[in-house]
């Protein structure tokens, strides 16, 4: 059901609307004054609204204007018992999706909604059927007994409304997860906002995400409304929490121990229903312990944990991920040769399910019309030099790989990309390892 926020300055008639749509099941709220209206919208989402056209102070159509050019996902209907078609055709071109005229019957106007809220569901569906098209097939239908059981955990979780942590290695599908679990829950229909908390410095990721008042900081000359609120009755997916600060963790822990915040520079508490899941490649624990991320946020975070096997740990998830690649872009499985495939099932996937897809989509171009075919791999045959002998007596492999990392850092000076370099893997793969063997400067 819609939220919607109706503006009429006859307060009867703003308690009436009021009712009888929250008497339909949407959730409806009244103001009797367009500035009021127009601040309401600068501090929360709203689907619909319904304004009056005549109005003292601000009228129907400015405020039309103020509320498409903050949220032009907002849909605006106009009430007027002074209808001409010279207003119909100004309202219509300044955004509005229609307009009725007093005296009107209150079914005609929840027929309205009802249309606009059809219209805002096809578009959300598609966008989701595209991205389930491109992404979200690669969690249905996991062969492995782990992804059996990550599957058998999301689908008991999803009815709910408890927060959720997935755990894994880059590139295992953490946010796939987060969308599957959003998409069949009852909040479906709601916005689902992904955050990548490492992409933002950390003097933007608080304002980003519980957004900011005018005059908080040098440029701030409007109120900015955060990730939170656009998440307003959805959810929100905070990939990476580990990268959070410890401004921002706090901020975050008074969030879900009462549901609500202040913007940036403001005092005014926000309250919003919004469903927490976050994902991260880090141990939490780990961290807790030495001091850099706090154990109280740890626990509320941690109520149902899921984690994501590597892909390595299910190999027999493979063709299968194989297949839905090749299916993406129009090859039949039969492109990949039985050497090639048994090459894909012997590697180790450091990168897990995306380098995967990378290395297929490498294949596909390198091939042409022809087979992918074991030396198209870039793994599929030794390059030369690379032999290495092994002691009769065996080694501690984790040993090796600490020492060759740290030499590799020590090397480049502690540079990480040149140190990666010449380990030959990517940054993000050496922070992997940095990081799982406990190697620090």
């Amino acid at each position: 059901m819609a939220k919607i926020l109706v503006v009429e300055d006859e307060p009867k008639m703003a308690f009436l609307l009021e009712a009888e749509l929250n008497d339909a099941g949407h959730r409806a709220t009244s103001v009797t004054d367009g500035r009021e209206a127009v601040r309401r919208v600068e501090r929360e989402h709203f689907d619909i609204v319904i304004t009056d056209l005549r109005m003292e102070g601000m009228d129907g159509i400015e405020v039309l204007e103020r509320v498409k050019g903050l949220d032009p996902q907002t849909e605006v209907v106009l009430i007027t018992a002074y209808a001409t078609a010279q207003t119909a055709v100004e309202a219509m071109k300044k955004g509005a999706y229609d307009y009725i005229i007093k005296p009107f019957d209150i079914e005609e106007l929840k027929l309205l909604i009802k249309k606009i809220e059809e219209k805002q569901g096809l578009l959300y569906e598609n966008a989701l059927l595209q991205e389930k098209a491109r992404r979200e097939g690669l969690l249905v239908g996991g062969r492995s007994p782990a992804m059996r059981k990550v599957l058998e955990l999301i689908d008991k979780v999803a009815p709910t409304d408890a927060t959720v942590l997935v755990l894994g290695e880059s590139g295992t599908g953490k946010e796939l997860v987060a969308r599957r679990i959003h998409h069949t829950s009852p909040r479906r229909d709601k916005p689902l906002v992904a955050v990548h908390c490492a992409t933002f410095p950390e003097n933007l990721l608080e304002s980003e995400l519980f957004g900011y008042e005018r005059g908080a900081f040098t440029g701030a000359n409007r109120r900015k409304v955060g990730h939170f609120e656009y998440a307003d009755g959805g959810t929100i997916f905070l990939d990476e929490v580990g990268e959070l600060p410890a401004s921002v963790q706090a901020k975050l822990l008074r969030f879900l121990q009462e549901r609500q915040f202040t913007r940036l520079g403001g005092v005014e508490p926000v309250r919003v229903d919004v469903r927490v899941i976050a994902a991260t490649n880090r141990d939490l624990e780990r961290e807790v312990r030495e001091g850099r991320f706090r154990e109280d946020l740890f626990y509320r975070l941690n109520v149902f944990p899921i984690e994501l096997p590597p892909l390595r740990e299910r190999r027999e998830d493979i063709p299968l991920l194989v297949e839905h690649f090749l299916r993406q872009r129009n090859r039949p499985p039969d492109v990949v040769s039985p050497e090639a495939m048994e090459a894909l099932l012997a590697y180790d996937w450091p990168g897990n399910v995306r380098e995967l897809e990378n290395v297929i989509e490498r294949a596909l171009i390198l091939a042409g019309e022809g087979r992918i075919t074991p030396d198209l791999l870039p793994f599929g045959r030794p390059k030369a030099g690379a032999k290495v002998e092994l002691p009769d007596e065996g080694v501690n492999l984790e040993e090796v790989e600490r020492e060759l990392i740290t030499q590799a850092l020590e090397k480049a000076g502690w540079n990480k990309a040149k140190a990666a370099k010449l380990l030959g893997i990517t940054r993000r793969r050496l922070y992997s390892r940095m990081e799982a063997l406990g190697i620090r400067k």
